[in-house]
Formats: structure tokens, sequence, C-alpha cells
């Protein structure tokens, strides 16, 4: 049996709290189940500019590029407003030494989660949203900034477009079959090249329904009627500013995940949120998405969904117990979170064992 290799980011603030939760939770989800692994703990962002002055030592980016999966918790805070190199620029080069293009957000509500939702919900909402990651008006230029007047370019080949509207199509073809491409294509020039490329890409995908949408409108629609969507595909920018959204009528950012992936090597998994500088060391940081974050690791690293399921079943059985912490309405600290889920894992392998074994 392989030993999978999983490097270790805990980064900065709440990063190290709710990486302990998580790996906690794999720890007790992996017990007798045939999943061998190791973890090597790497400095990275504040942590590591603290230790050696670099928010990506040389040696921390090797050991995430041989591993088999990277897990990230928090980056960044005001200790390192004013460093040379701030850990955002650690983030970034990670991304791209790794070849991230692809940003996948899950945005799941379902009946435990109804009620923590800032718009009505009524019916179940799953969809994904499929963000370009390396490209775009963060990373165009040339750019610029004066006295008088600043410049941003936005820039995007083929070639980009086309591997990540890939990533999307497959991905929708193992959902429900409807990808929703998201663009500006009435005043955009890269938005008509996305427009072009994806119309492309869609005629090898039949079985999957494609429509476009202006982001204007797509921000309308996921407050609206987000239980339309099954996939959304879009750039760097509309997907940073989308996936934040989306991840707000859940009800908390401290419940989402999210996973970068490129076309081979290891894929980066961590929470959507940052690192929280105000309620660091408090022992209330939302520990469901840094373990929603490991699921979609054994889920789309590793194949073992199975133990994924897990998971996520006994995370909304937590929540439907009502053992939450105070980002959803609840008094539980992040150990009892991370507990609870636990023996909810515990229980429900009990509770199979007793229903199949005669």
């Amino acid at each position: 049996m392989k030993k999978y290799k999983i490097a270790v980011l805990s980064g900065d603030y709440i990063g190290p709290e709710i990486m302990d939760s998580g790996l906690k939770v794999l720890r007790a989800v992996s017990q007798n189940k045939n999943f061998d692994y190791e973890i090597k703990e790497l400095p990275f962002g504040g942590s590591a500019i603290d230790q050696c002055n670099n928010p990506l030592p040389e040696s921390t980016l090797e050991n995430c590029k041989s591993s088999d999966a990277v897990l990230l918790a928090a980056v960044g805070g005001p200790k390192w407003d004013q460093a040379v190199k701030r850990p955002e620029v650690g983030l970034l080069k990670l991304r791209k030494e790794l070849e991230l293009f692809a940003n996948i957000r899950p945005t799941s509500i379902n009946e435990s989660m109804q009620s923590y939702s800032p718009i009505a919900i009524t019916k179940s909402v799953d969809f994904v949203i499929v963000r370009e990651l390396t490209s775009g008006i963060y990373f165009g230029e040339p750019r610029e900034l004066n006295k008088k007047e600043a410049i941003d370019t936005m820039r995007y080949n083929v070639d980009e477009i086309k591997r990540v509207s890939e990533v999307a199509f497959k991905m929708a073809m193992e959902r429900k079959k409807h990808l929703t491409l998201v663009d500006k294509a009435n005043v955009l020039a890269t938005s008509k090249l996305w427009r072009r490329v994806v119309e492309q890409v869609a005629q090898e995908f039949p079985e999957v329904t494609y429509d476009n949408s202006y982001v204007d409108a797509a921000a309308m629609k996921i407050i609206a009627t987000p239980e339309q969507f099954d996939v959304i595909l879009t750039e760097n920018l509309f997907g940073d500013i989308l996936s934040d959204e989306a991840a707000q009528i859940t009800g908390s950012l401290g419940t989402i995940p999210s996973m970068s992936s490129g076309s081979f090597g290891p894929a980066l998994y961590e929470p959507i949120h940052g690192s929280a500088p105000d309620i660091a060391g408090r022992g209330i940081a939302d520990p469901i998405s840094m373990i929603k974050s490991i699921a979609m690791m054994l889920e789309n690293s590793f194949h073992r969904d199975d133990l994924a399921q897990e998971i996520y079943h006994s995370i909304y059985r937590s929540i439907s117990e009502h053992t939450s912490t105070p980002d959803l309405g609840g008094d539980s600290t992040t150990e009892e979170v991370t507990e609870s889920i636990i023996k909810n894992i515990k229980e429900g392998r009990q509770e199979y064992v007793k229903n199949n074994v005669r």
C-alpha cells in the first residue's frame, strides 16, 4: 500500500488552530481504512518570514512539488504588512510554481445549513465555481501607478482559457451536466475571446448543457436563484468576487473549502477565508472549512470518496445537533466542534456495522 506524502502549511494566526483540527479528523477518518500517509509541516507565509525572511522558502517549495497533495490553512495579517515580501506574495508564487491554474470553490446548502443563510433558501443549492487562477488582470503587464493615473492590464490567451475550460466541463460531466460561462463579453475583448474558446470546448462535451451570463447578472442570480447553477466557469477577477459572494449565502465563510489544481503535480487545498487575526488564540475559529478541504483532498487527489463522504455527513450531523462556533450562531469552541465531528465519524461506523453485520 502506497504511503501518500502530504505537505502541511499551517500559516498564520488561526491557521495552526484549524489545521490541527483538520489533521485530527484526517487521523480519525483514515484509521483502519487502508489509507496510509505521512505529513511534512513546512514554514510558509508570515511564520516563514519570521523564521527565514521569506514567505516561501525554497525548501518549502521543493517539498510541496514532491508531495501528493498540499494542505494550506491561512496566511497573512497585520504583523507583516510592512514586510519586503508579504505573505501573500508567497501564496501567489506557490500557485505559479505548482502551475495551479484552476481554482474550484463549492457552494453547498443542504437542509442543515438553510437556516444559517442570509437569504431565503427553500431548495437544495449545490454548485461549484471554477476560476482561472494564474492569468488575467492580477498578472497582466503593463501595470503602473503614479500620482495622476494607474494602469492594470487584463490579458488572456487561448491556451490558458482552453485548459481551465476543459477542467470545468469534465467536472460538469461528473455532476448535473450544466455549465455556465460568466463574462462581460458585451464590453471586454478578453471576455469575447473567452466566449469563442469556451464555445469550441463545449462542442467536445455534447452532453453538457452550456450557457453564459454577464457577470453582473450572475451576481444577482446567485442571490435570487442559486439553485439554477451547477458549474460556473469564469476568469480570475470575476471568480474571486463571485466565489466570495457565493460563500456568504451559505451563512459563513468559515465553512467553505477550495481546491487549486493544474495539469500535473499536487493540488492545493485550503479554506477560502483569511487568517482572522481578530479571533486568533481565542479558540473560536470555525474548523469546518479546513476539515472540508481535507475531505476535498481525499476525494480528488486520493480518490477516497468513501472517506470524504464520512466527513461531510459527520459535519452536517454536528451542525444539525447545534454544535457550532460563533460564526454560525453557536457557542462551541474550535476543539468542541472538532471532537463532535470525530465522534460522529466513529458513531457512524458503529451504526454501519450494527446495520450490516448479521
